[in-house]
């Protein structure tokens, strides 16, 4: 469920803090502060706290310092969850990424490196970012993945489109295997472990008569991924049929440009 929304804090403040065009200090300020070691506490609270958890009060404590300190760098929650935002963005940069192969097998990248990302940071799945932070992370991870479709014969459109596509397959799919790994956290019990104690019970209760597609099928998946879902096996399936379509509508973009000739 979401909990926060990007974009809430002034934007002049937060476009300073995201470009780094004015560090705020004054002659208070901690010389054992910055905005980038406030960013990364703030990033460790939500990582290992959630995101119910992060404050001021609880970065400061983080930081060892009294809550105030960190309004000289930082104008407050807002600002501080769109750097957060960006900053996140920026792990894996894009210049990493290796060049090589054509557009699906960028595409596929890409949706992997944002598939990695939700699991390093869960947190991410409870921000509504349909007011992104215009931070340089952000906007240098949405070049990378306009590149990846670039010079296919797609317009600017649907290129924006496709990458917004993936980006939100990626978004639900993700979903599945961040709740996954927080009830095994939660539960000290497996996705496998699960599945062992339940299955022989809905074995007997599970009448084939009245639902034998839920059966055969249940009973199938079940036994192979021996949990009720593969939320990894789900997304590369998922994939696959997302990049099967786009070549689709390339395929199609190529062909209604040869008959105009």
């Amino acid at each position: 469920m979401t909990t926060e929304y990007s974009g809430t804090g002034d934007p002049a403040r937060s476009l300073a803090l995201l470009w780094r065009t004015r560090e705020r200090t004054s002659r208070k300020g901690r010389p054992d502060l910055s905005v980038d070691r406030i960013v990364r506490a703030a990033i460790d609270v939500a990582d290992t706290e959630g995101l119910a958890a992060l404050s001021m009060r609880r970065v400061a404590e983080r930081l060892g310092v009294g809550t105030m300190s960190l309004y000289t760098y930082v104008p407050g929650k807002g600002e501080l969850l769109d750097v957060m935002l960006d900053t996140v963005h920026g792990e894996d940069p894009p210049e990493d990424t290796p060049a090589t192969g054509g557009w699906r097998q960028r595409l596929e990248v890409i949706a992997r490196q944002n598939w990695d990302r939700y699991l390093r940071h869960p947190w991410l799945l409870q921000v509504a970012t349909t007011r992104p932070p215009l931070g340089p992370h952000l906007i240098a991870r949405y070049e990378h993945e306009l590149r990846a479709v670039d010079g296919i014969g797609l317009t600017d459109l649907e290129m924006d489109a496709i990458v917004t596509l993936v980006g939100g397959f990626v978004h639900g799919a993700v979903r599945s295997a961040v709740e996954a790994a927080q009830a095994a956290a939660r539960t000290g019990m497996t996705e496998q472990q699960w599945w062992q104690a339940h299955a022989p019970y809905l074995e007997k209760a599970l009448d084939p008569r009245r639902f034998p597609l839920a059966a055969r099928v249940g009973t199938t998946a079940g036994q192979e991924y021996q949990a009720a879902a593969d939320p990894d096996r789900a997304f590369t399936f998922g994939l696959a049929r997302i990049l099967d379509g786009i070549e689709t509508l390339i395929g199609d973009r190529a062909h209604h440009r040869g008959t105009e000739r």
